[in-house]
């Protein structure tokens, strides 16, 4: 194929996974169904919300606060996509909510109108939202990615079904199968400027959100803990410090329920903001153009689609890992010259030291695991530049990057579908 027509396709792929997102994408998916439920209701008084999740989605819907509203979990998401979404907005349905529509949404909850289920299914991602009004019923269902509605009825007539679920998703495979590490490297330093330019705005929309995470206390307050700990001497404000705290400070933000966007990757607030800030804090560091910010930038959101394609989009693995992996590339990319070598070394040394990290939840410990991960990334990039490698010779890294990728894919979309499975229980019996 030629390289021009592969590297637009990268482009289309990149614009469709990388998109701005309010909110933990799990329950923004439940509240983007109930706000297009809504949408076909003639009576706006809600009498009742019955909404059913897969077992995944139910897991990173759980424990993260719902921007705006001061509150934890699914039902207030289900309740404030219904009384306050904006349905045309995608993952960006909760950012015009007003002070009064949370309060009517709260007062759903209070008069234990909203109710939120497993559904008995086993897709990745699955969310339906049931809206009662006094003269109608509207069922929504969304499936495969956080976005995708599949089914609209009314009253039990069927409005909307899509015909091919999986369209745009299976165009998109068909890239992924094409490419490597090596071509995504040639993309990313060869393309036209002006056509991979869009990608700044992930630096500008992540690092708001990193400076919104340090003024205010979100979450846990890693960043901030961090940070206060270089006055008293205990971390030392180096360029490490700055890329843990200035990425963590972001998630603590995006977790503890700010208003403000995150640019996402692969329907993931967290790993957008993973395979964004590192790559913001070097460039800083080196004062870097704009070109070469753009280029580390695309490199590293692409690596990150692409690594991700290797198990389900919703797993036992924390993803935040795999993304990264792509700022990793991407900082490799700026501070070894350009070389493809380092980036090459960088994600097998990842890949010998990061694989494993569970995800238990979207909660506001998913910043303790952006900050491993990225210091993990620097890490891999020191011993790059070093010309220090994991050997192919060490558990499942190989001596191709391809295939140790691959043999990660392969832990996580067949090993870990027990781990996933224990995970699930022991949040769904917590009392």
């Amino acid at each position: 194929m030629e390289q021009q027509v592969i590297w637009q396709q990268l482009i289309q792929l990149v614009k469709h996974e990388v998109l701005p997102a309010v909110g933990c994408t799990e329950p923004i998916s439940l509240a983007l169904a109930a706000a297009i439920a809504m949408q076909y209701s003639s009576n706006k008084i809600i009498e009742k919300i019955d909404a059913y999740v897969s077992p995944n989605l139910m897991k990173n819907g759980m424990g993260v606060t719902v921007p705006g509203t001061g509150m934890v979990g699914l039902p207030i998401a289900a309740a404030i996509g219904a009384i306050g979404g904006d349905a045309d907005a995608g993952l960006e349905v909760l950012k015009n909510i007003t002070a009064n529509q949370i309060i009517r949404a709260k007062k759903l909850l209070t008069d234990n109108k909203v109710s939120v289920k497993i559904a008995n299914n086993n897709k990745a991602i699955y969310t339906q939202a049931n809206i009662y009004t006094s003269t109608d019923h509207i069922k929504v269902c969304i499936e495969n990615s956080h976005t995708n509605v599949s089914l609209i009825e009314k009253n039990g007539e069927v409005i909307f079904k899509a015909d091919k679920l999986n369209l745009n998703e299976s165009k998109h495979d068909a890239i992924i199968e094409n490419i490597s590490v090596r071509l995504i490297y040639d993309f990313a330093t060869q393309a036209n400027f002006k056509d991979i330019a869009f990608i700044l705005h992930s630096a500008k929309l992540n690092d708001a959100l990193s400076q919104e995470g340090l003024k205010r206390t979100y979450g846990l307050s890693i960043a901030a803990t961090l940070h206060g700990q270089i006055k008293t001497g205990l971390l030392s404000d180096d360029l490490l410090s700055k890329v843990i705290i200035r990425t963590t400070a972001a998630s603590d933000a995006r977790m503890g329920g700010a208003r403000l966007p995150a640019m996402s990757n692969s329907g993931s607030g967290n790993q957008g903001i993973t395979a964004t800030m590192p790559v913001v804090v070097v460039a800083d560091y080196l004062q870097a153009t704009p070109e070469q910010l753009a280029r580390a930038l695309i490199l590293s959101h692409t690596i990150a689609i692409y690594i991700h394609s290797k198990f389900p989009p919703l797993s036992a693995l924390c993803a935040a890992s795999t993304a990264a992996m792509g700022s990793a590339a991407g900082m490799a990319l700026l501070l070894g010259n350009g070389h493809y070598e380092p980036i090459d070394m960088t994600i097998c040394n990842m890949i010998g030291d990061l694989s494993g990290i569970i995800c238990d939840g979207a909660s506001n410990s998913c910043a303790m695991k952006v900050s491993t991960s990225v210091s993990s990334g620097f890490k891999a990039v020191l011993m790059a530049l070093s010309q220090v490698r994991v050997t192919g010779k060490e558990g499942i890294v190989c001596d191709s990057v391809e295939t140790s990728i691959n043999n990660l894919g392969a832990i996580v979309s067949q090993s870990m579908k027990i781990t996933d499975t224990q995970i699930i229980d022991i949040m769904s019996h917590k009392t």
